[in-house]
């Protein structure tokens, strides 16, 4: 398959990052999720956070995309002559219907002053009404530190963005010793995935609060007890809730379908713009050494919206959330917030994993450029039986908890899929263990909330996800528990 280039020459994505009005989802069906490949390999196409193939009730598969006007009629004609594959597109942009969950304006928490107030403290019928803008975030986190002094303890980042904000990060629970930390969740990796953030502060707010009134919470369907808030609070949790500030502020100010952060050394303009945060971690971050040159993990274009950046951890975002790790040395699960696909993915995601050849793992060279063809038996990822079942456990269990919510289905599966990733925060979290002797061993989680590629959701969407993801929370940070810390 060509790569699409439309008319006048102009890369696709540098259209698409300019007129982002013209973005519309699309929904591409086939009989197996082989019919994709190539497709997946055209790294000029945005396929959201990553590319999954969902099956279907008549028995084939859809993969989600977000595609120009002249991406759409390019894949048509790509697949005119084939009747194996329907490319369909909906009928309006998702991001112009009504109802779209609006960004707050101004700081509701006025700086700090007032305490945040998550949905499992509240009646059924409770409603937030719009999405924290960044200030926002920022001041609910001083907002929890004001409310909670000797419990909640927020702090800088070490390295500014590239637009020269400051992050921060925060951890409750287990006092002010940072070794006593086992549980460590981030959002807004992603910028235009909206929502994360807020899924991470209301929850850790709703925390704080019944374990101060005595009393337990309610998401939709799902109840947790008093007994089990100070379970998950005792465990000791890190949370660095807006991983890419200057990709948020721009998303929401323009509402473009931003990702990447908006670092211009690579490219000054358009979709050249930026790093994609979550394929520049130390994790076969150079895939064309690691890889199989017929798969695409990332992207060595400025364009691309899986762009890997310069070099391992190239990027300020990336060594603020690496960082973490250092402070608190006993952290042993990880969970990155995503949207949007409904999934829960556990490692590894570089190709299928296995239990039985431990030679055959991500650090050794002899299987450099095999890896990430999933349909093979040339190289699967190692990972101890043990863990394997722990992952499992907890991937099924967090599923369990946001389904049983009542607003919508998820699934959980290995991160790999269909397709190969390199450079992402969950393998990076859980590889530690085995590149770096002498640190922890953490389990590595990406919850992907919400619908495929609707990332800016509707207000009842936005606080479905708010229900949905915390209950996922609690049953992940109880089966972590469980399992062991």
């Amino acid at each position: 398959m060509k790569q699409f280039v439309p008319a006048a020459a102009v890369v696709a994505l540098q259209v698409t990052a300019s007129l982002a009005e013209e973005l519309l989802p699309v929904q591409i069906r086939a009989p197996s999720p082989a019919h994709f490949s190539d497709l997946v390999a055209n790294n000029t196409l945005d396929f959201g956070c990553r590319p999954i193939a969902h099956p279907t009730s008549d028995g084939k598969f859809e993969l989600q995309a977000l595609l120009t006007r002249d991406q759409i009629s390019w894949l048509h004609g790509e697949y005119s002559s084939d009747e194996a594959i329907t490319v369909q597109e909906t009928a309006l942009d998702k991001r112009q219907t009504s109802g779209k969950a609006p960004i707050g304006t101004g700081d509701r928490f006025s700086g700090g002053s007032v305490t945040p107030s998550g949905l499992g403290t509240k009646a059924s019928t409770a409603s937030i009404a719009s999405i924290l803008n960044v200030n926002e975030i920022n001041s609910a986190l001083t907002g929890l530190a004001n409310a909670y002094p000797g419990a909640f303890f927020k702090y800088n980042l070490p390295y500014t963005t590239f637009q020269g904000r400051t992050s921060v990060a925060a951890y409750t629970g287990a006092g002010p010793d940072t070794s006593k930390y086992r549980l460590y969740l981030s959002a807004g990796m992603h910028a235009r995935e909206r929502g994360g953030p807020d899924n991470l502060l209301y929850w850790v707010s709703d925390l704080l609060a019944a374990n101060k009134s005595g009393s337990g919470l309610t998401y939709g369907k799902k109840t947790y007890t008093n007994a089990q808030v100070k379970s998950v609070l005792s465990a000791g949790i890190v949370l660095f809730p807006l991983v890419n500030p200057d990709g948020v502020v721009y998303d929401q100010s323009s509402g473009s379908l931003w990702r990447k952060n908006r670092n211009t050394r690579s490219g000054s303009s358009g979709a050249s713009v930026g790093v994609d945060l979550n394929r520049n971690f130390n994790f076969l971050w150079n895939f064309r050494k690691f890889f199989s040159s017929s798969v695409s993990p990332a992207s060595t274009s400025p364009s691309s919206e899986a762009f890997y950046g310069t070099a391992p951890e190239s990027e300020q975002e990336t060594k603020n959330h690496v960082s973490v790790y250092d402070k608190f040395p006993g952290i042993r699960w990880f969970m990155d917030i995503h949207s949007a696909a409904g999934t829960i993915l556990y490692s590894w995601g570089d190709d299928v994993n296995q239990s039985t050849d431990p030679k055959m793992n991500f650090l050794n060279s002899t299987y450099d450029g095999k890896r990430g063809v999933t349909g093979d038996s040339v190289y699967k990822e190692y990972i101890p039986a043990a863990d394997a079942t722990a992952i499992k456990r907890a991937a099924d269990a967090t599923v369990a908890g946001m389904k049983g919510v009542g607003s919508r289905s998820y699934v959980s599966q290995q991160a790999v899929g269909l397709y190969p990733t390199s450079g992402a925060s969950d393998d990076y979290a859980f590889s530690r263990f085995w590149a770096e002797p002498g640190v922890s061993k953490v389990y590595g989680f990406t919850m992907e909330f919400g619908y495929s590629t609707n990332f800016y959701p509707t207000t009842a969407e936005f606080n479905n996800n708010i229900r949905d993801t915390n209950a996922g929370f609690m049953e992940w940070a109880l089966t972590a528990i469980a399992v062991g810390l």
